[in-house]
């Protein structure tokens, strides 16, 4: 068998977030999902570590390692458009999880087994919160970044996403906002 599925995953370079948006910097979702997954895995680690949690840490990386594979197939569909209405938000819900399903199955089944766990996350657990709490600090962080650049086309979606955490009713979640997200801010020379 000749396995497409690492090859897809390999082009997630190629798909670029913030469509709608002028950035001074093109971010993809590779890049996004390895800041998520930094996030995400720190979170989990600070539940556990400091608030006495018991995530799974692994469990919580992978999760946010593969939590845009369907994008490779289907392109990264802004924000305002995705979540219009219950009605666009469930098609789409629907329309990655086939995504996700056609690149399963270019795996063998025994590989395809493995990756399925991943791909197909279990979106009650409390590891995928942290996934989307990343993925929403992963996204606030790029509104910084490029507010710092002066690119006020960032300026609304910075204020949206910040509600948006503020809103995330997570003990691990508020101790990174209070103790990292300022370093985000930070130039290099502020960081030494």
């Amino acid at each position: 068998m000749n396995t497409r599925f690492f090859a897809y995953l390999n082009r997630m370079k190629y798909i670029e977030r913030w469509g709608l948006m002028h950035s001074t910097r093109k971010e993809n979702i590779s890049e996004h999902s390895q800041n998520t997954a930094v996030i995400a895995h720190a979170l989990a680690i600070i539940e556990n570590e400091i608030f006495g949690g018991s995530v799974d840490e692994y469990k919580t990386l992978f999760y946010a390692v593969y939590h845009e594979t369907s994008e490779v197939l289907t392109g990264d569909l802004p924000t305002p458009i995705k979540y219009f209405n219950a009605e666009i938000r469930d098609a789409y819900k629907d329309l990655e999880s086939h995504a996700n399903q056609k690149l399963l199955s270019m795996l063998p089944e025994t590989l395809s087994s493995r990756y399925a766990a991943f791909l197909n996350a279990d979106t009650n657990s409390e590891e995928w919160l942290l996934v989307k709490a990343a993925d929403t600090v992963s996204a606030y962080v790029k509104c910084l970044e490029e507010l710092s650049f002066g690119n006020g086309e960032f300026k609304s979606a910075e204020n949206s996403i910040r509600v948006k955490i503020e809103e995330i009713d997570h003990r691990a979640v508020r101790w990174f906002v209070e103790n990292c997200l300022s370093a985000y801010k930070m130039t290099l020379d502020e960081l030494e």
